[in-house]
């Protein structure tokens, strides 16, 4: 849908629709968010580092914007929006001190705020919101990360005593790789199974008291170091084994679930694995986060990146007095530009998601509505799916940009090693991406019933005649709009490249049919079909076609993120802002069917010669971007003194010291195209001998 695009276009237009809803919070971190210790410190000690970001986490605290999420009237705003794009803000400081943020008003202080009750909030919110009481979120186990409903920390309730008995059983079952337990935190909300009468109910939610006011460990408690780890150097993550450790009953974060003094246990929930990700899908704020964090990592190295490629030039045209600026090459155009192109597609997603989330729990936790369950479910279902797509963008993204930035990006000094080895972990914790993908593709596969949680579901034929979306694919933000573009598409093989309604037509086809193909082969594994004589076995029949399942849900996350993208620009006002973005968009949808080019030739979506012209389309797309890359760059609105990498102060200098060196050299010369040695070396097909 690409037309003429204005030579110039503010970048404060773009960054309007970019920064959305919560507009007013980053430009609050934009102006206010000034700290030199906030800053990685380049060659510092483990030691140093956690020193340094728990002091940056008392001045957090004291500024207030990191608790927004919390009840008005424990001094925040009761705006979980505004909460995840402030800890999206700080991840464009340093990603320790985010992830030390996250850990103590997120994760921690969200489990107390929405795990626990009345009683709870009295009693340690305050402390928690001001760094008072720092503490931790002890869910992950040595021996179970992703599968957190098969805990084997035991909590068994003793009516004589009213008190639970916290026990770490074996040294698979210790709490691992937990954020504040190795230095500083105090309390700790535990995960164990709740035992009361002699039956087990499932995974709950204790606070434990892990550090006396001196620091030593409680009775009972052991607290290990997990020691160096290959980033997030600033985050003191240990591990945690309790020895029968004695729980006050009161100590029992009990929303959802509540144990007498006599050791009845109730619940409004009763399914225990409904209760179970009913209690777990309050706490995707945390999930949200992580995937809003990644992207601004992803924005920093692109901004890094481009503006590096348009000061540093190499290899000489011929008759040109100067070298090649590097962004002016298509190889690097094809490297920065649909990682550009893809990382505005996902802050639209991610915005559209925030807004959900912020709705859905204000309703509950704000409003006293009842959960809406498919809401619920959707929702955590979108937000697994985005954190996949955006902590995967990172890593992909940020070692792309190290690479275009030559041995200059491997230097500390030019924050692109910090943020390639502070993000690697982003695609595992908080839900494994392989895992999260599964969850996606559960959703797709069962119509967001009831029966998520358990293999058996998908051995039951009874559960393909309940599907609800065979065949109609849920469409997502500008429904009306997405439609009207789909449905004006005349055919598939004769509509132009540039013609959004084709775009959109495409991504959809492949994920229905992508979707319809692991139906068809659950449904075959779940009969006789499968076997002569007997059916697979539940395992086996879900085993057999995971790849399948996984591609569903990677082309539902596809489809989902261009149609946000589609209303993002719909939403754009100023003219030659939404021409731009519109480019934007047409580049970002056709390289991810370049990408996947191989399956639409299979399926008969392209033949062999719109694929080669999907190919020339792309390419004139990055010719027609060049221009615009430091616009879309500018419109990220990354303060100077955030970035931190000494190659955008220095590179232009040294790039204009050269040049004028050079000048000289051919005035005293008289040679004609001399730039400091042979010419044309960027089109010599003698290739020299790398270093």
């Amino acid at each position: 849908m690409t037309s003429t695009l204005h030579p110039t276009v503010d970048p404060a237009h773009l960054q309007e629709v970019l920064d959305g809803r919560w507009a007013h919070v980053r430009r609050d971190a934009r102006e206010n968010l000034h700290h030199p210790e906030m800053l990685p410190v380049y060659g510092e000690s483990m030691a140093e580092a956690r020193e340094r970001v728990t002091r940056m986490a008392r001045t957090l605290a004291e500024s207030g914007r990191v608790i927004l999420g919390f009840p008005k009237e424990f001094g925040g705003e009761a705006d979980s929006g505004g909460s995840v794009i402030s800890i999206e803000m700080l991840a464009f400081t340093d990603l320790s001190l985010m992830v030390k943020a996250g850990v103590q008003w997120g994760l921690f202080g969200g489990a107390v705020q929405l795990l626990g009750t009345r009683r709870h909030h009295e009693t340690y919110l305050r402390e928690i919101m001001s760094f008072d009481l720092p503490g931790c979120f002890a869910m992950t186990e040595t021996g179970h990360g992703s599968d957190v409903q098969q805990l084997r920390t035991t909590c068994t309730y003793d009516p004589a005593t009213q008190t639970f008995d916290l026990h770490t059983p074996h040294e698979a079952a210790r709490k691992d790789y937990i954020g504040n337990a190795a230095r500083d935190g105090r309390m700790a909300v535990v995960f164990a199974q709740l035992i009361a009468r002699g039956e087990n109910h499932g995974v709950h939610a204790w606070l434990v008291p892990i550090r006396d006011e001196e620091g030593n460990p409680m009775p009972g408690v052991t607290i290990g170091d997990d020691g160096p780890k290959a980033g997030l150097l600033g985050v003191d993550n240990g591990r945690l084994t309790f020895d029968h450790v004695s729980v006050p009953r009161d100590m029992l974060l009990d929303r959802y679930g509540q144990v007498a003094a006599d050791g009845t246990y109730t619940s409004s929930i009763e399914n225990e694995t409904r209760r179970f990700f009913t209690m777990l899908g309050t706490l995707v704020r945390g999930r949200v986060s992580v995937g809003g964090s990644a992207a601004s990592a992803t924005k920093l190295a692109l901004d890094i990146a481009v503006r590096y490629g348009n000061a540093r030039r190499q290899f000489a045209a011929p008759g040109e007095d100067r070298e090649i600026v590097i962004n002016d090459y298509l190889v690097h155009q094809r490297k920065l530009l649909p990682a550009l192109a893809k990382t505005y597609a996902l802050n639209f997603a991610q915005g559209e998601l925030v807004s959900t989330m912020h709705d859905v729990q204000t309703a509950v936790h704000e409003h006293g509505q009842e959960i809406d369950e498919q809401a619920q479910r959707e929702l955590e279902s979108r937000a697994a799916g985005l954190k996949v797509a955006q902590t995967w963008h990172a890593t992909q993204t940020i070692q792309m940009c190290r690479e275009a930035c030559g041995g200059a990006g491997y230097l500390q000094e030019n924050r692109l090693p910090h943020l390639k080895a502070d993000t690697d972990v982003f695609t595992t914790f908080e839900g494994d991406n392989t895992v999260l993908l599964q969850l996606v593709a559960k959703g797709l596969l069962t119509g967001y019933r009831d029966t998520f949680g358990s293999l058996d579901g998908w051995g039951r034929i009874g559960f393909v005649a309940d599907m609800v979306r065979e065949t109609v694919l849920e469409r997502t933000a500008a429904r009306a709009l997405i439609a009207r573009l789909v449905d004006a598409v005349p055919g598939l093989e004769d509509a132009p490249m540039l013609d959004r309604g084709w775009q959109l037509k495409m991504l959809e086809f492949r994920e229905k049919h992508t979707l319809e193909g692991a139906i068809r082969r659950l449904r075959r594994n779940s009969t006789t079909e499968s076997h002569p004589t007997r059916p697979m076995a539940p395992f086996d029949m879900f085993n057999d076609v995971q790849d399948h399942v996984l591609k569903t849900a990677q082309t539902h996350i596809d489809r989902i993120v261009l149609e946000a993208f589609v209303d993002g620009v719909d939403r754009t006002t100023d003219p030659a802002a939404r021409t731009l973005l519109d480019a934007v968009c047409d580049l970002y949808a056709l390289s991810t069917i370049e990408a996947d080019k191989a399956w639409f030739l299979e399926h008969g979506q392209l033949t062999p010669a719109r694929a080669k012209t999907l190919t020339a389309t792309v390419n004139a797309l990055l010719k027609q971007l060049r221009p615009h890359m430091t616009t879309l760059v500018d419109a990220f609105a990354i303060p100077a003194g955030w970035k931190a990498a000494a190659i955008l102060e220095e590179e232009p200098g040294r790039q204009e010291a050269m040049a004028a060196r050079d000048a000289e050299l051919r005035r005293e010369q008289g040679a004609v195209g001399w730039v400091g040695g042979p010419g044309a070396t960027a089109t010599d097909l003698d290739v020299p001998p790398g270093q």
